[in-house]
């Protein structure tokens, strides 16, 4: 009789042990998991700050960038009150109320139905056969191109990003917007009833 209560007994101690063997595995297994996790978890939040910090330390510099690029063509624009600018096809001209024959004739004209500042900016001029044709070379703008325009002592910069050509009648790129936009307009050659228009939008 015990010889059969020392057997269950170890029986019972090799169960038990077996038991707190495997719990202990368990433990150690899950708490290995947590611990991996966790440094992916902290990983991935670094990435996440250092991505943060990159973007802006970018975003600062091209800040910095945008206030040189606009204090350098205020020098260039200084003796205009109203005037556009374009660097990439060497145009400074000054700018007139209204596209009447008169004032294309010496300056960029102002579709008076635009706005002068905020929203869709709309100018036109000739680009050739007239004494002024300072929209001559806006045909070799491509997309990302700069447009800088100045009123009332302010300057903005655009980006042309968009390059269309438009029957006569339609007059729907001049609409207003709420997004900021300069809208150039001038004819195309030997097509009297098209027109060129490039658009830019604020940078």
């Amino acid at each position: 009789m015990k010889f059969y209560t020392r057997k269950a007994v170890n029986i019972i101690s090799i169960i038990i042990t077996i038991i707190i063997f495997f719990i202990l595995n368990v433990i150690n297994s899950q708490k290995f998991k947590f611990n991996y996790f966790n440094f992916e978890e902290k990983s991935e939040i670094q990435n996440q700050v250092n991505e943060i910090i990159n973007s802006e330390e970018t975003e600062s510099a091209e800040n910095i960038n945008d206030v040189n690029n606009v204090q350098n063509e205020s020098l260039t624009m200084e003796k205009y009150e109203w005037c556009i600018y374009i660097p990439n096809i060497e145009l400074i001209a000054p700018i007139e109320e209204t596209v009447e024959k008169e004032v294309m004739n010496r300056s960029v004209g102002h579709f008076s139905n635009t706005s002068n500042w905020n929203g869709n900016i709309g100018l036109g001029a000739h680009n050739r056969g007239y004494k002024v044709n300072y929209f001559e070379n806006i045909k070799k703008l491509k997309r990302g191109d700069s447009i800088f325009y100045k009123y009332n002592g302010q300057i903005r910069q655009y980006l042309v990003s968009n390059i269309v050509i438009i029957k006569d009648t339609d007059w729907s790129y001049l609409e207003e917007t709420e997004e900021n936009k300069i809208t150039l307009i001038t004819c195309v050659e030997n097509e009297p009833n098209y027109r060129r228009c490039i658009q830019g939008v604020e940078k």
